[in-house]
């Protein structure tokens, strides 16, 4: 079992970046596929990116396609989702998830299992 915890949320201006972090206690991220969701007021919730447990393989939603990326350190055992160049269509809670598996990954948030609490991301314009 994990338990992720998200870092690095926060008000920045249109253009501007942030990075979030996934901590995780437990087992070992590098077990699991790893995903960033977000949700905005009013909305479904919607992919963001995804890793493979293996790291070899990396997805990304078209919204943030060249402008987010994720990465993991497995000696921090932690994952990141850099975002650059933030417009205000960004703003949301932004969940980090994991799911145990050899391989894969999914779009679906009910394919992953364990979630983080969110952490609020904010654009101003």
């Amino acid at each position: 079992q994990v338990q992720p915890v998200e870092s690095g949320g926060g008000l920045v201006q249109a253009g501007g970046s942030l990075r979030l972090s996934c901590a995780a206690s437990g087992r070992p991220l590098s077990t699991y596929a790893m995903g960033w969701f977000r949700q905005a007021p009013g909305k479904e919730r919607e992919f963001v990116a995804a890793i493979t447990r293996s790291g070899d393989d990396i997805y990304y939603a078209d919204s943030v396609k060249g402008r987010f990326t994720i990465s993991g350190d497995n000696v921090k055992n932690t994952v990141y989702l850099q975002m650059n160049n933030l417009t205000p269509e960004d703003t949301a809670v932004y969940y980090c998830a994991a799911k145990p598996t050899s391989a894969g990954y999914s779009t679906l948030p009910r394919w992953f299992q364990y979630w983080g609490q969110g952490t609020q991301v904010t654009v101003s314009s």
